[in-house]
């Protein structure tokens, strides 16, 4: 409880600690929940920071510099987007639970939004016609039904998804920082969300994206929604990646069937074939997440009629599905990455060769993963994934 009462007050009174924290070098989201685990807040886990990674073998190592916490925080509120810290008010609940779950998301436009039921609307970017007039009826479906519809913003279904449900509640999580269009051509449609929708990112302010940054939003995607639809999907896209989030995090996934002929078609029927539900118009989606209909939601709710109505859950001080040593766990990445190269190696006779459990491997792959110093490959296979100095 003491540790409970001091993160949150430590939200409260300075959440520079916090951007401090998820900033500093080698630090991601699980990383960031387990040492405020395990020293009990969010200042003692930065203060034993060094020593930690001392421990895990990395020399002289600083933390993410007060100054450049609190120049995030001046240019977030430039851009005119709030900060959001897990477990406090205004903190999307859908979250709460994920291992993963970002610790804090720059958020700009309704944040009402955020405590209603979502689903997410992914597909191809270069998707077909058809493709995107099914991503605008099941966005203006789903919308009318009271539904916020929660997607990536890129081009194609995503802004189809965005641009058809602007009137009845979008929510579009970027890639790159809040204030940064990707891809430029969506800059109007972000301008647009960022008044009737709402804006999302974990990134700083003014950070463009990469390649390691997308997976990555897409959990986050797929988190926020109670079940995730693609529209069209390639056979290895971002699009799957999404909907294997939302298999791991307990998501419906749901599916909108395709000709075998058309490339963009391929994942979708892959979905299907493997058990995802097919979708045939929003009614399909609404069956699938056992809507009830329900009473217009109004287009906006006051901040304390908002606290009575979604309570936030009392914060614990981070989800820790298993409570191993952070210097263990350091020892098992660095034992991965000393193995993995950039060419691709398979990941049963990475396990061989480690002669590790998968049960202590598994976990260490997907934080790498996360953490953009790994990537998995079709047929099961791993590479390391090579990056310049920090």
């Amino acid at each position: 409880m003491a540790a409970r009462a001091k993160a949150k007050a430590e939200a409260a009174e300075d959440p520079v600690l916090w951007l401090r924290l998820i900033r500093s070098r080698r630090v991601g989201a699980v990383t960031f929940h387990r040492l405020v685990a395990e020293h009990g807040g969010v200042a003692a886990a930065l203060a034993a920071l060094p020593a930690v990674a001392s421990a895990a073998g990395v020399e002289n190592y600083t933390a993410c510099p007060v100054e450049v916490a609190r120049h995030e925080m001046a240019t977030g509120r430039l851009a005119g987007a709030q900060l959001l810290l897990w477990g406090q008010p205004g903190y999307p609940a859908a979250l709460m639970d994920l291992p993963d779950a970002p610790p804090v998301l720059w958020a700009k436009g309704r944040l009402d939004l955020l405590a209603r039921p979502m689903v997410a609307l992914v597909g191809a970017r270069n998707a077909s016609s058809l493709g995107q007039r099914m991503a605008r009826r099941l966005a203006e479906g789903l919308g009318a039904a009271g539904q916020v519809v929660v997607s990536g913003l890129a081009r194609g279904i995503d802004a189809e998804a965005h641009r058809a449900s602007l009137a009845t509640g979008t929510v579009a999580v970027q890639a790159g920082g809040i204030d940064v269009a990707y891809p430029e051509e969506n800059a109007a449609l972000m301008a647009e969300i960022a008044v009737k929708g709402c804006l999302l990112s974990e990134q700083p302010p003014g950070c463009q994206p990469q390649t390691r940054h997308f997976p990555q939003r897409n959990r986050i995607v797929s988190g926020l929604a109670r079940a995730v639809v693609v529209v069209e999907a390639a056979a290895r896209s971002g699009s799957l990646i999404t909907a294997k989030n939302a298999l791991d995090q307990g998501r419906e996934v749901l599916a909108v069937p395709g000709h075998p002929f058309d490339a963009r078609a391929t994942g979708c029927n892959q979905l299907l074939r493997d058990g995802a539900v097919l979708v045939r118009g929003p009614q399909d989606v609404l069956e699938a997440i056992g809507h009830q209909p329900a009473a217009p939601v109004p287009a906006a709710v006051e901040d304390r009629e908002l606290a009575a109505a979604h309570p936030v859950p009392d914060p614990l001080p981070g989800p820790v599905p298993l409570r191993r040593p952070l210097s263990d766990i350091a020892a098992v990445h660095g034992q991965i990455l000393a193995r993995l190269g950039p060419s691709p190696m398979a990941e049963d006779q990475l396990i061989r060769d480690l002669a590790m459990p998968p049960a202590t491997l598994a976990p260490a792959l997907i934080t790498l993963e996360l953490e953009g110093r790994i990537e998995r490959q079709a047929g099961g296979l791993l590479a390391r994934v090579e990056r310049g100095p920090a």
